[in-house]
């Protein structure tokens, strides 16, 4: 399993916008996102400069993704 990668908050919701999810709002330095599609799930995105290990972990089991596949949508 490969490391992850060091990425800023909007480069997750980049990455994660080319898998159907798209931004429903944001409060403060959280972007919520919403997936296009059913289920309709909604992600949270820390908008730092560089999102902690633990969350970028999070997020990417969140969506049903392994670390190699989002590396490739980055």
């Amino acid at each position: 399993m490969a490391g992850l990668p060091r990425v800023s908050g909007r480069e997750v919701v980049k990455a994660l916008r080319k898998i159907g999810y798209e931004p429903d709002r944001q409060r403060g330095s959280h972007i919520v996102l919403r997936q296009t599609a059913e289920p309709h799930r909604r992600i949270v995105v820390p908008d730092h400069n560089e999102v902690a290990t633990g969350t970028l972990r999070a997020i990417i089991r969140q969506v049903g993704l392994t670390v190699d596949e989002f590396k490739a949508l980055l």
